[in-house]
């Protein structure tokens, strides 16, 4: 298998420095973009929301643990493979959050309800589109009640 190499195009400041499942809602996140990239932030200020992708640098992923589990251990919600659901815990370390734009300056894009924690390390931002990011999408009757105290 083909290795591949990602380099952080900037990293998450913010006030979570531990890990958790719930409670995104509130916090505000910083993503202090390396100064190569600065001048790509232009024009990010017009959209409200954006997607981050980020890399999940404290996540660990184990096979046996994670490739089937119920989410956020809770024994109320089905058993379910890692790919039907947005776990921390991947096989790959990827994470990625729609968050809503606070404020664009020239080296920081300040977001609402990024879940990652302080010094994650951030890979990519889009600008969230409607039309390719669809908001009439199906989720299965879990999702909703194990978003109930997520945000």
């Amino acid at each position: 298998m083909k290795e591949i190499m990602i380099k952080p195009i900037g990293y998450v400041r913010n006030e979570v420095h531990e890990k958790k499942d719930i409670s995104w809602g509130k916090d505000i996140s910083f993503i202090e973009l390396d100064e190569a990239y600065h001048t790509g932030l232009k024009g990010l200020e017009e959209f409200s929301h954006a997607i981050v992708l980020y890399y999940l640098d404290q996540a660990e992923y184990i096979r046996d643990k994670h490739l089937q589990r119920h989410p956020q251990e809770r024994s109320d919600m089905p058993l379910v493979g890692i790919f039907s659901q947005r776990g921390k815990d991947r096989p790959n370390r990827i994470g990625l959050t729609s968050v809503e734009i606070i404020s664009v300056s020239n080296s920081t894009l300040a977001v609402k309800s990024l879940d990652a924690i302080n010094g994650t390390p951030v890979l990519d931002i889009k600008p969230y589109f409607p039309v390719y990011d669809k908001k009439d999408a199906k989720t299965p009757e879990w999702v909703d009640r194990l978003m109930e105290q997520y945000f």
